[in-house]
């Protein structure tokens, strides 16, 4: 039911989405092919605030005939920070059948939950002949939340009519969240990429839990609705309903932990709109701040304590899938040289993260380096001493030395100490989450495991195609599942403020730690 691929091969993605537009009748694709978009009613304790429309021509699914609200329960929450995680964030839901008037009660404490605010339904419709799903109809909710104090811990609960948990026998479906501090002070965030639905996903989730995030960082490629992933309309194997799976495993984190996810080439599913992320504005309420947030709205950024996070995606600038390939016509990358430029500048930020999917430096077999990124984002990384830059697309587990200019300026033994400031950037490369594990040319070198090697032999995608290169940047490898911990510890001015980053295997045990130390500001 796809474009024929020799007609695929000559078109973008938006040409190949009008003619699958075209190619379905009137009844199965305009009916409900895209998002229908609603708009919020209200902010957290302000009304008022309204959601702009993601998608340029939405379209209405099919009437649904609503059940009884009572015996309909919300799942699938998870948490994302609005644009300042301090007084802001936005908490998403889904429900299996269409419902009355959903809303969501929050407040300081659990028996005080008089604050209801009505949410936004986005329904996302999929006709039956699109991959492998059948006519599929997913209704997701979401709030806004405005105006929060810092460092306070909410209660909160999601309903609709008949189903109020703030009844006696639904107070154990609550959840809670805390805002991001006013001043800086320590915390931890989580990291990787590639997750997928299975037992590894839900066994990182649950060790996950365990190290109390203040957020968690997902570097794209998050369900795998799309298992071919190169963001055409001829994608083979897509199946809408994984991605109830996938909110349903993850819920158990990120109904209290803002999942932060970046965009990877298996999260273009070209159905839904001419950039492919018409599905996941459904599923999704991000920060909104980035450059472009009708062709790129998985582009953001914010600050939690004295730490800059920064999301991109690098299907805009990928030369191995090029389906998205300069759909931003450069804008994202001026926008991210002007934010690098800010936060470096900022007096109240020491640190800078950037993650997205397509890897900067990595000896995988499978998609190894991304030259796109290297010819972009890479000489703007060493510009503004970025601290940390976090990848998937991989999935295995893979940390560089210091790099600049693609040479290595210090080696960085597990244990050891990097600095941005003067020697360079380092990768990791974290998309051992739950997909199937790749391979390496190298032996695995992990920590209580070293296997030092002076070269690897890897390659990098550039426009032209694979190019081969040997490489002496590859630290450390574990071929295993895993996912990263990120504790920052502030200081006071003028002393040395540090990330000790660790890889955490699925086990729990330890495979690589190293320190990012600069200068307080």
């Amino acid at each position: 039911m796809g474009v024929p691929e020799k007609l695929a091969a000559r078109m973008s993605m938006a040409e190949r989405h009008e003619y699958l537009r075209a190619r379905f009748s009137r009844r199965t694709m305009i009916r409900g092919g895209a998002v229908t978009l609603g708009a919020v009613t209200g902010g957290a304790f302000v009304s008022g605030a309204s959601a702009r429309a993601t998608v340029a021509t939405p379209r209405t699914a099919p009437a649904a005939e609503r059940v009884d609200g009572s015996l309909v329960a919300p799942f699938g929450r998870h948490l994302a920070w609005g644009n300042d995680p301090r007084t802001g964030i936005s908490v998403s839901w889904q429900v299996p059948v269409a419902v009355k008037k959903p809303f969501i009660r929050v407040g300081a404490h659990p028996w005080d939950l008089s604050r209801r605010i009505g949410a936004e339904v986005r329904t996302l419709h999929t006709p039956a002949g699109v991959g492998a799903s059948g006519d599929h109809t997913q209704y997701y909710l979401h709030a806004k939340l405005t105006h929060l104090r810092p460092g306070r811990t909410y209660y909160y609960g999601v309903g609709h009519e008949g189903f109020d948990p703030a009844e006696p026998h639904l107070l154990g479906t609550l959840g809670t969240f805390t805002t991001a501090p006013a001043h800086k002070a320590p915390f931890t965030f989580t990291a990787f990429g590639d997750e997928g639905v299975g037992y590894h996903g839900l066994a990182n989730n649950a060790l996950i839990l365990g190290q109390n995030p203040a957020f968690h960082l997902h570097a794209g490629d998050i369900a795998y609705g799309d298992p071919a992933g190169q963001g055409r309309t001829s994608d083979t194997g897509f199946d809408s309903r994984t991605w109830d799976q996938f909110l349903h495993q993850t819920e158990s984190v990120a109904k209290q932990v803002p999942w932060m996810p970046a965009y990877g080439n298996h999260d273009m599913e070209a159905w839904y709109s001419p950039n492919g992320y018409g599905g996941e504005d459904a599923r999704w309420t991000l920060p909104d701040n980035g450059p472009d947030r009708e062709n790129l709205p998985g582009v953001y950024s914010f600050v939690y304590g004295n730490t800059a996070v920064i999301s991109l995606d690098a299907n805009d600038i990928s030369f191995e899938i090029p389906a998205n390939l300069g759909i931003s016509g450069g804008t994202q990358t001026s926008w991210l040289e002007a934010r690098l430029k800010q936060y470096r500048a900022a007096q109240d930020v020491d640190f800078i993260v950037v993650f997205f999917h397509h890897c900067a430096y990595c000896t995988s077999t499978a998609h190894a380096s991304e030259g796109g990124v290297r010819q972009e984002w890479v000489p703007l990384f060493e510009k503004y001493t970025v601290d940390l830059v976090i990848n998937g697309h991989n999935h295995q587990y893979e940390r560089t030395d210091v790099i600049k200019a693609g040479q290595v300026t210090r080696k960085l033994p597990i244990g050891g100490t990097a600095h941005p400031e003067t020697d360079g950037v380092v990768y990791v490369t974290a998309g051992a989450a739950g997909r199937g594990l790749y391979a390496f040319s190298a032996p695995d070198s992990y920590e209580g495991h070293e296997h030092e090697v002076d070269s690897v032999a890897s390659f990098v995608n550039t426009k032209d195609g694979k190019r081969n290169e040997t490489v002496t940047w590859s630290r450390v490898r574990y071929l295993d599942y895993s996912f990263l911990r990120v504790d920052v510890t502030p200081a006071p001015k003028g002393q040395r403020t540090t990330l000790t980053v660790s890889g955490i295997a699925e086990t729990g045990r330890r495979i690589d730690h190293f320190t990012v130390a600069r200068r307080a500001k």
